[in-house]
């Protein structure tokens, strides 16, 4: 399995290769349709995240040492962003999750391009993963 970073550089790289903002945001929603359909029963009002304008359920399970990640929005660019994160922290320990920075954001101008509602969702996504990270963090690899 790659690291987090050699993750994030792969798709800083894919991201700089699109000629520009509208490319990237195809290539988002794109990747946003590609995600696996959420089950009903994740849709529950515990696994929404406030914070995000859209609908956006996030829910894991810790096995084997990582957290598995379940997640989707009703938003097609928050999907892509759902999609985005899941690459890079599903199926990781979570004290990689809890030390890694998603460096992307900044190094592909997310923060700058993104509207002020999907940057505070994608913040609170971002919590959300951590949060989720650390309250497996002392448990027995089950």
């Amino acid at each position: 399995m790659t690291t987090i970073d050699d993750t994030e550089s792969e798709l800083i790289d894919e991201f700089q290769l699109l000629d520009g903002w509208m490319d990237r945001y195809q290539y988002l929603i794109d990747l946003g349709r590609r995600l696996p359909e959420l089950d009903v029963a994740d849709k529950l009002d515990e696994n929404r995240l406030a914070g995000c304008q859209s609908q956006v359920w996030l829910a894991s399970e810790y096995r084997d040492g990582r957290v598995h990640f379940r997640a989707a929005s009703d938003a097609a660019i928050v999907s892509g962003l759902i999609a985005l994160l899941m690459r890079i922290y599903d199926e990781r320990t979570p004290a990689e999750i809890i030390a890694t920075e998603p460096r992307f954001v900044r190094e592909l101008a997310f923060d700058e391009h993104l509207s002020p509602t999907r940057s505070n969702g994608l913040a609170a996504m971002l919590a959300a993963i951590k949060q989720h990270a650390a309250g497996y963090l002392n448990a027995p690899a089950a």
